[in-house]
């Protein structure tokens, strides 16, 4: 556990170098100030501090996590746009100064372009058959919606869209709330729906103070939480497990509440198990990844997560993970998009 905590540190200071000062000490460089190792080594301390404090004390803070989110997410985009200008300036194609400019004159755009895809949602249709299922009907599958990372006015344009759609039930995939700023009443929103909401954790629920209250308190807005357990709907079997749990548990729960002779929806926040549950699952709805969110983020997390993004098919049964109904932490989206997935199941 020491070494795992330690390599965390080291890998947090890693970051903080590489995403919040390493692209402006280039810049610094190209236009002729540039900065020494002593004050790089103070830069990169100071962030690093703030970042661990803000992650490890679960602050509130709102200028904290303003610095940390948002300096992560342009920090990033500004990580990806230099590395290519490096290899230009190394070769000597164009000046250093020049190289600056054109930074600014894509970068800038760039993050404006990731602002307002953000805040813009699409509604992903599937329609899946199966034998399985005695009648048609149509449900809403979100994930990732990280109230306290987000304004609760977000939930807003997520319920009246959902009301839009009018679904049998609402499936919220983890993730739901990421702040110890979180108040039970930034989900009211939830109420106006007057359909069932089946809920099951994702690894943020666990990284709020209180967090076991905030879970318990779900149900005063009409949420259903499915720790480790199943229940019929609709002539279906829903299973939900939760995230806290290893994946070999997760594995054995879904055993041992699969129904050979039911339609078996399996709701799990990271797509980690698919392979193994993938012979029985007829559908397994997840989240977590946000398909990357930021380009070429994406790339990086299909290494943890091969199932990354969509609709994967194996023998007849579906697994599809969605990027999400909103961004973590940087409100930036580039190469992705918000969503609300509508799955119509037919016989």
């Amino acid at each position: 556990m020491r070494v795992r905590v330690m390599l965390s540190i080291i890998t947090l200071y890693f970051i903080s170098y590489l995403i919040f000062i390493f692209p402006f000490d280039v810049l610094s460089t190209w236009l002729g100030n540039p900065t020494s190792l002593l004050e790089v080594f103070i830069t990169t301390t100071l962030v690093f501090s703030l970042c661990l404090y803000y992650f490890r004390s679960k602050s509130t803070n709102k200028f904290i996590k303003i610095f940390v989110y948002e300096g992560f997410g342009i920090g990033t985009v500004s990580f990806f746009l230099i590395l290519p200008l490096i290899a230009f300036e190394y070769l000597k194609i164009v000046s250093s100064y020049k190289l600056a400019i054109f930074f600014f004159f894509i970068q800038i755009p760039t993050i404006i372009y990731g602002y307002i895809n953000s805040k813009k949602i699409k509604i992903k249709k599937l329609s899946l058959n199966s034998e399985l299922v005695d009648k048609s009907f149509k449900f809403v599958f979100i994930s990732d919606v990280h109230i306290g990372s987000n304004h609760p006015s977000l939930l807003k344009k997520i319920v009246s869209e959902i009301i839009k759609i009018d679904p049998s039930f609402l499936i919220i995939g983890g993730d739901l709330i990421d702040s110890s700023s979180f108040k039970i009443e930034d989900l009211n929103e939830f109420k106006k729906l007057n359909k069932p909401i089946f809920f099951v954790t994702g690894n943020h629920e666990y990284y709020i103070k209180k967090s076991k209250k905030h879970l318990d308190d779900l149900d005063s807005v009409g949420i259903q939480t499915l720790n480790n357990e199943s229940l019929k709907i609709n002539g279906i079997n829903l299973i939900g497990l939760s995230d806290n749990i290893s994946d070999k548990s997760k594995i054995s729960y879904f055993e041992k509440f699969f129904q050979k002779d039911l339609f078996n929806l399996l709701i799990v926040h990271k797509p980690s198990i698919w392979e193994k549950v993938s012979a029985k699952a007829n559908l397994m709805l997840s989240g977590h990844t946000h398909n990357g969110q930021i380009f070429p983020f994406n790339f990086i997390v299909k290494l943890k997560f091969p199932q990354i993004y969509g609709l994967y098919k194996r023998m007849n049964n579906y697994l599809y993970v969605s990027s999400g109904s909103a961004t973590w932490g940087p409100k930036i989206r580039i190469g992705s998009k918000n969503e609300i997935v509508q799955i119509k199941l037919k016989n």
